[in-house]
């Protein structure tokens, strides 16, 4: 594997934040996706975030599983914690981390794949647990590692790249966050920087489990089978003596609109994306109208955009656990052990 580093230099007139850190500042290494890719927007937007935020590169730990979506955390935030855990169990390893060190800033960043459908379990107890995270799933509806099979959150309906239709009825993350007790939930889309980044923003200074779910299109497995200028067209009718792959560059999807406003957003295989962005007197404070508001645009084909509910009292787990204000990662054996007294004690109370 080729490893692309990035040129040290730096303009003297280049923009700073106010702890005097650039953007570069908060960059990883080269991408390696796909030319065009929304994870690489979402990348984008959260350097943007971090760097209007004023974080210290080290305070935040980056969190990943398995997935296109999980390479994302290699691409941003260099001077950062950063872990990559096993397909779909990205979740259990930043609530132990957590528990441990209360201190950092957490931000889990996984995929469809990862969330929707090993991880699913992980998801839910991490959010229902109230965790203090910014948790982001890069949402495309495929398996982009594995060649474009449907993935837990796929449209019914919708074709493969194969030409397979998808049968099952999608999952929708956003709701089940509303569900599980999540206390802070969003969706945009990876082209909407002017949404996206405020929202990141927002989500990384909440307390408590915030989600966004942010439709991804991924540029590789977006076509289908009847264009012509789709790979398999284009296999069914050559003689080859092989079969070899390759991804067309694309221009990443961007898109612009105004509160309250539909926007149909074409994708790269010439199919229609139906985005509603939120009112702009719409109140994100009601959990049951949220519910409501995203089934009945849900009916209508829209996919709604924008903060959708926020508690602006929530807790986290610590706070549910009484955990002490110093993180445990520091607690020596004498602070952890309370000698045979105080477990006399401890057991009595429980008698």
């Amino acid at each position: 594997m080729t490893y692309i580093a990035k040129p040290k230099l730096r303009h003297p007139g280049i923009a700073v934040n106010k702890l005097g850190f650039t953007h570069r500042d908060y960059e990883g290494s080269v991408s390696t996706l796909c030319a065009g890719c929304g994870h690489d927007s979402i990348s984008f937007a959260i350097i943007q975030a971090c760097f209007e935020l004023n974080i210290e590169p080290h305070r935040l730990a980056k969190l990943s599983g398995i997935g296109c979506s999980s390479k994302t955390p290699d691409y941003l935030l260099g001077q950062s914690h950063g872990f990559n855990s096993v397909h779909g169990r990205m979740p259990s390893v930043l609530t132990g981390a957590n528990l441990a060190n209360k201190e950092l800033l957490y931000l889990g960043i996984s995929g469809d794949g990862d969330s929707a459908s090993i991880g699913l379990g992980q998801f839910v107890h991490c959010v229902r647990r109230g965790v203090n995270m910014t948790y982001i799933t890069e949402n495309n509806g495929v398996y982009g590692l594995t060649k474009g099979q449907f993935s837990a959150t796929a449209d019914k309906g919708s074709k493969s790249k194969a030409g397979g239709s998808n049968m099952d009825s999608p999952l929708d993350l956003v709701s089940m966050a509303l569900l599980i007790g999540a206390t802070f939930v969003a969706r945009s889309f990876s082209g909407d920087k002017q949404q996206l980044v405020p929202l990141i923003m927002a989500a990384m200074s909440h307390k408590g489990p915030a989600f966004i779910d942010v439709v991804s299109p991924c540029v590789a497995f977006n076509n289908h089978a009847g264009s012509t200028k789709a790979y398999d067209f284009v296999r069914a009718h050559n003689e080859a003596v092989n079969r070899l792959d390759i991804v067309e560059e694309r221009e990443p999807i961007t898109v612009d609109y105004a509160a309250g406003a539909t926007e149909d957003v074409e994708l790269h295989d010439g199919s229609i994306l139906r985005l509603a962005k939120l009112e702009a007197d719409y109140n994100p404070h009601d959990r049951i109208q949220a519910m409501t508001y995203l089934q009945s645009k849900a009916a209508a084909g829209e996919l709604v955009t924008g903060l959708i509910y926020m508690d602006p009292g929530a807790s986290d787990m610590h706070t549910n656990l009484n955990t002490v204000d110093r993180p445990l990662n520091q607690l020596g054996e004498k602070d952890l052990c309370p000698g045979t007294k105080g477990l006399k004690l401890f057991n009595a109370a429980y008698r």
